[in-house]
């Protein structure tokens, strides 16, 4: 194992893609209409977000294979049903609409849909030309976290009062379990699905740490462009490690120095950038009664921090928001082109010499780009809407995966490095959390339409 400060990276890109809808549009929201009520809601779902996490990295740190690659070892519905969900996740644009409509509140105007349909080709064309797809997408997500964490820490001391400060606390503790007046189920489980990463968006953890050389995926080759990239890597793979006190040792250093990178960068981040963003929107918007369900109220918090502090606030909000909307879309594209990439051909490509790895993945990426272009030319463009498709589709899927990665790791890794103990609770308190919500959300949506 190296150094814990060499094997930093897949937490911030998890954190960076993650780092977008629910932390500047979906929680400040529900903060803005029913207060600090629920960030208890958002400190339990990361924690349980990062458990499940860990739970994806042991199997790639054990197998070196991804852990759609393992559930489809059992049979391929398994990675047919994640990829159709994942494509139906991330095919809404709604990050890069979003991003592209707070653009316009900053340049003072133009057409948000041809803004976003640019952007989506300038996405693709980023990504193709990538020696090493893993390297850019680690490099725009820690440029986007350092760029937030300044915003936020700004906001901390220029902005954020003291009553707010208590009133969190307050709120955060006594608050639990409760749901505050206003809120929906639906609202709920799409902040879910929101609050860090989400649905097929944590599964990608596997593709990252193996390209990162964590564990066993050391020895499989990283992701490239078939254009500028020379090697690619092979979802067929999976390797183990003999049973010995000295192998058993070192994945011990392994999972310890995993579990500290990925607390840190991903839990840790998340928390701050939630809180604080919540917080944010407590002090400026709570309590109004022209805040609405779009990216409006952005606008109208951008305005109100220029009034309150100065126009260079309102700009920085501004630009910080539209980057990290935009990183975060670029950041899915390349999720659903690893995931579907790599079970393709591990199942049905594997023979092709033409369908590499590579051509695949940026062939998924291309019709992803096709595709939501097509959906924003049809009309089908109000990002709130988007998000909500997105987001509430995240949580039900992380539901399913998460029952599945229990069976994985328990039943298909050796027994010295299996799920076993508190972490076995803490995946099983997973899904009956994500369950409680998801049903919770069906029963609202039968006794509201019939």
């Amino acid at each position: 194992p190296p150094p814990l400060r060499t094997m930093v990276g897949p937490g911030v890109v998890a954190v960076g893609i993650g780092m977008a809808a629910g932390e500047i549009i979906l929680w400040p929201y529900l903060t803005s209409v029913g207060g600090l009520g629920l960030l208890w809601l958002a400190v339990v779902t990361l924690a349980i977000q990062t458990v499940i996490n860990l739970e994806i990295e042991r199997y790639t740190l054990a197998t070196g294979q991804t852990v759609v690659a393992g559930f489809s070892r059992w049979s391929t519905a398994w990675g047919i049903l994640i990829c159709l969900a994942g494509a139906f996740q991330y095919v809404w644009p709604g990050w890069a609409t979003s991003g592209s409509t707070v653009l316009t509140y900053l340049t003072g105007g133009g057409d948000v849909v041809w803004i976003t349909v640019g952007s989506l080709v300038g996405f693709g064309v980023v990504l193709t030309v990538s020696p090493v797809v893993y390297r850019t997408i680690e490099k725009v997500e820690l440029v986007k976290v350092i760029l937030t964490l300044f915003f936020l820490a700004v906001v901390a001391v220029a902005v954020i009062g003291w009553h707010t400060w208590t009133t969190a606390g307050e709120k955060t503790v006594t608050g639990t379990g409760r749901i505050p007046d206003g809120i929906t189920f639906t609202m709920i489980l799409s902040a879910l699905g929101a609050a860090g990463a989400g649905g097929v968006h944590n599964l990608v953890l596997s593709n990252w740490i193996r390209d990162k050389g964590y564990g066993m995926g050391a020895h499989v080759p990283k992701l490239v462009s078939p254009i500028t990239g020379q090697s690619e890597a092979s979802g067929a793979d999976r390797y183990a490690f003999p049973q010995d006190e000295a192998n058993l040792a070192r994945w011990r250093v392994w999972w310890r120095r995993a579990n500290a990178e990925h607390i840190v960068s991903f839990f840790v981040i998340c928390l701050v950038t939630i809180g604080l963003m919540s917080m944010l929107a407590y002090e400026t918007l709570f309590g109004r009664d022209d805040v609405e369900n779009s990216p409006e109220f952005l606008r109208l918090q951008g305005d109100l921090l220029g009034q309150q502090v100065g126009d260079w606030l309102k700009i920085l909000f501004f630009a910080v928001a539209t980057v990290s909307l935009w990183a975060a879309s670029i950041g899915l594209l390349d999720i659903i082109g690893r995931v579907v990439s790599d079970f393709a051909k591990r199942n049905y490509l594997r023979d092709s010499a033409f369908w590499t790895e590579g051509r695949l993945y940026f062939a998924v990426v291309w019709a992803e780009v096709a595709i939501g272009s097509v959906i924003l030319l049809s009309g089908v463009n109000q990002p709130i809407v988007l998000l909500t498709i997105s987001t509430c589709t995240a949580s039900v899927v992380t539901l399913v995966y998460t029952a599945l990665l229990i069976r994985l790791n328990r039943r298909d890794l050796p027994v010295a490095v299996r799920l076993r103990g508190p972490r076995l609770g803490m995946m099983l308190l997973a899904i009956g959390f994500y369950g409680f919500f998801a049903l919770a959300m069906l029963k609202s949506q039968i006794e509201e339409n019939f």
